[in-house]
């Protein structure tokens, strides 16, 4: 009888530790050592008083080199000048062993090692995925355009089985309601969003070539190069380089333009003066229609479609919450220098949902599923006091009101699962809590899926609780109302907020104007009103801030009426509270493409072969075949066991060259396919485990079955070698 594969191990091991024996070979894949993610708190030493300690060596390195030269100066006896040049080199290594520690400590706290480690790594990754065309710059052939990328063949297809899970682990798990809404967006939608007034970024220009530049990336990166390269650095002055850092994104414009001038920093291309900071809006501006007359923009986010379709939706949904809309599609953001390949780019996919729920009532029915889920998160008060990101229990952070709702915690419990079985290292992904000078000042709770890569972490799904600000936006610009209804068993008395404009004096008082006036008066909320009225009634007049204007007008009494009458309410009206989870595909496709690399040694030693560990659920094809040799008869069964394959909708690839089978196997393996077949007969073939390089032999007959098994998840490769007898590859490999 065969033993069962983990077996061959040990019959004692820990469960754990079989289960990563039998995934990983001996020289399979280990990640670079700037990858490292620490969930304890800093070591002994803070880095600020290594900088100090650093100081203090080097000012008696310096307070000792100076010594030396007054012993030369005045002649001193050979014996003194040999002991103060001992104790000089003694305090250099002293200095030098700080300098070490201090860099280590620095490199630690960014959670990466050098920058040229770092570097080499990702140039490995993607000359791969250049040369096998998973995706290339767009225009090649005219020079390209910064910030545009085709996706190749084996691109396409792991977007493609990306988006396919995407829907499965949401839409369909979730029940939700897909849309496609169009890419093109009349501008009064993106007004009423905020997108045309506040969608910028602030650029900076090169006062002699003109080329731009995005202020707060050329503010960051001089601070975080000055962090990690400058060990002289003072205490102090890293602190407040820290602290640049944390507010970064809270600068205004002449904040960020007085750094830049403090700090001296200039056009990175030219070493020009830079402008002063100025905001630059990031949608593409169109047209809609041959007049020109009907502005539109191309949709920055693809969140809008589905609020102006609420209402609809609603109905749809039989007028009952909670209900969830999701939509796959492609947005715009003019980016003012595009960088960092598909992390940053023009063009892309955008996977959002919009779950639409009873602000009163923000629990979730499956939360539970997810509440023992237990991962790297880190919260707000852990970011502020300069701690690490921590493993926590979801359910423990939820309890705490560390996340806000269930909801809330629901949907990062999900987003979760659906990155680390896509392949996504759990250990190199976090839930980073948004601080409070990111929040907008609507939402209720914030929370961004970063997964570390060789740029740092990066943002690839933000998951907010946006409140009820996005219908209300839209209810008081469309005047169409966006609302709810709960209807009430036994009918309800409740004082109602009457909120009456004097329209007639409004008009002579504000003429061209009144509307807006009028408007932002019944927007009003019930303590802003009670505040208006009581100022009335006490000084006969208020001043009234319109947003729609810009500017503060001055309302009389004769001007509006507030007050409070009580009635009979038989269903409550309200605005419905909405969970953002908002995914960015590109860059998640990317942190999978470094997540999954791994290089490993020819059978010969000679080289280092490019791997794709891709799991069978996102890999670009399932299979390959391949004949051993050049026969007709193997050509033949290559040919079967293609139709069989396909009959059972597994993608493949068939490879009837007469290379190599070992150059065959590397060529796949490059590409991330996860099983090979080999024909060496008529009647049975072997199958191939990319990873472990492990091979069985399958009748003819039953290969689709078994690839089908194992590529669809219902059973492990370990499973499958359990079931079919070992086939041993000697000299098979080639140069494997």
């Amino acid at each position: 009888m065969r033993l069962h594969p983990l077996l061959k191990i040990s019959r004692n091991h820990h469960p754990g530790v079989l289960l990563i024996l039998r995934h990983y070979s001996p020289l399979s894949y280990t990640p670079p050592h700037f990858f490292h993610v620490s969930t304890r708190n800093p070591p002994r030493m803070a880095e600020d008083e290594l900088r100090q300690s650093l100081a203090n060596k080097q000012a008696a390195v310096d307070a000792q080199a100076a010594a030396v030269r007054d012993l030369k100066a005045q002649g001193a006896a050979g014996s003194d000048l040999d002991a103060a040049v001992e104790s000089l080199k003694a305090l250099k290594l002293e200095a030098a062993a700080a300098a070490s520690q201090l860099q280590a400590a620095v490199a630690a706290s960014n959670g990466d090692g050098s920058s040229a480690s770092r570097e080499a790594f990702r140039q490995s990754v993607v000359n791969t995925l250049e040369r096998r065309l998973f995706y290339i710059p767009s225009f090649k052939i005219y020079r390209g355009v910064a910030g545009l990328y085709d996706y190749g063949p084996p691109g396409c297809a792991v977007k493609s089985n990306v988006l396919a899970f995407w829907r499965q682990h949401f839409v369909l798990e979730e029940n939700m309601l897909e849309v496609d809404c169009p890419c093109v967006t009349p501008e009064v939608v993106l007004k009423a969003s905020g997108h045309v007034d506040k969608f910028t970024d602030l650029m900076v220009k090169d006062e002699k070539t003109g080329t731009c530049y995005r202020a707060d990336h050329l503010l960051k990166d001089f601070c975080k190069e000055k962090l990690e390269k400058d060990l002289t650095l003072p205490a102090e002055k890293a602190a407040e380089l820290k602290h640049v850092l944390a507010v970064l994104d809270d600068l205004s414009a002449e904040e960020l333009g007085a750094k830049l001038k403090e700090y001296g920093i200039t056009a990175p291309d030219t070493k020009n003066p830079l402008s002063d900071p100025y905001p630059f809006n990031l949608m593409f501006q169109t047209s809609i229609g041959p007049s020109g007359l009907s502005p539109g923009y191309m949709r920055p986010e693809t969140a809008q479609g589905i609020f102006v379709n609420f209402k609809d939706l609603y109905y749809y949904n039989g007028n009952k919450l909670p209900f969830a809309a999701a939509q796959i599609g492609q947005a715009f953001r003019n980016e003012i220098s595009p960088r960092q390949g598909l992390l940053r780019v023009r063009e892309f996919t955008l996977a959002e949902i919009e779950h639409f729920v009873d602000p009163d009532d923000k629990s979730h029915p499956k939360y539970k599923e997810v509440a023992d889920l237990e991962f790297l998160m880190f919260p707000r008060e852990e970011q502020l006091t300069g701690q690490a990101a921590k493993k926590l229990c979801l359910g423990e952070a939820v309890f705490t009101g560390t996340v806000n709702n269930q909801t809330l915690g629901f949907f990062i419990g999900r987003v979760y699962l659906f990155l680390t079985r896509l392949g996504i290292d759990k250990d190199r992904l976090r839930f980073r809590q948004h601080l409070p000078n990111e929040m907008a000042h609507y939402a209720a709770d914030c929370w961004d899926a970063e997964i570390e890569c060789s740029y740092g972490w990066i943002e690839c799904v933000g998951i907010a609780d946006r409140s009820a600000y996005d219908l209300r936006a839209h209810t008081e610009k469309s005047g169409v109302s966006l609302v709810a209804h709960e209807k009430y068993a036994e009918p309800r008395e409740v004082e109602q907020l009457v909120i009456v404009p004097a329209k007639k004096e409004l008009g002579l008082a504000f003429k061209g104007n009144q509307k807006m006036v009028v408007e932002a008066l019944e927007a009003m909320n019930e303590a802003e009103a009670m505040e208006v009225k009581t100022a009335l009634e006490s000084q006969g007049q208020v001043e009234f801030n319109v947003c729609t204007l810009g500017k503060t007008v001055t309302i009389t009494k004769n001007m509006v009426s507030v007050s409070k009458q009580k009635k009979k309410e038989h269903q409550r009206v309200f605005t419905p509270s909405v969970i953002e989870p908002s995914f960015g595909i590109g860059r998640i496709i990317y942190c999978l493409f470094e997540h999954s690399f791994y290089m490993r040694a020819s059978k010969a030693g000679d080289e280092q072969l490019n791997v794709f560990r891709f799991p069978s659920l996102v890999a670009p094809i399932k299979c390959t075949v391949f004949p051993l040799v050049q026969q007709q008869q193997y050509e033949e069964v290559a040919k079967l066991i293609s139709k069989s394959l396909t009959a059972a909708g597994i993608s493949h690839k068939i490879d009837i060259t007469g290379t190599s089978i070992g150059k065959r196997y590397a060529r796949t393996d490059e590409l991330g396919v996860p099983l090979a077949i080999t024909v060496d007969s008529t009647t049975s073939v072997t199958i191939r485990e990319r990873d472990s390089k492990d091979q069985i032999r399958v009748s003819i007959n039953e290969v689709a079955s078994v690839v089908k098994e194992v590529t669809d998840g219902h059973s492990t490769w370990a499973d499958v070698q359990w079931n079919y007898p070992a086939h041993s590859a000697a000299g098979g490999e080639g140069t494997q």
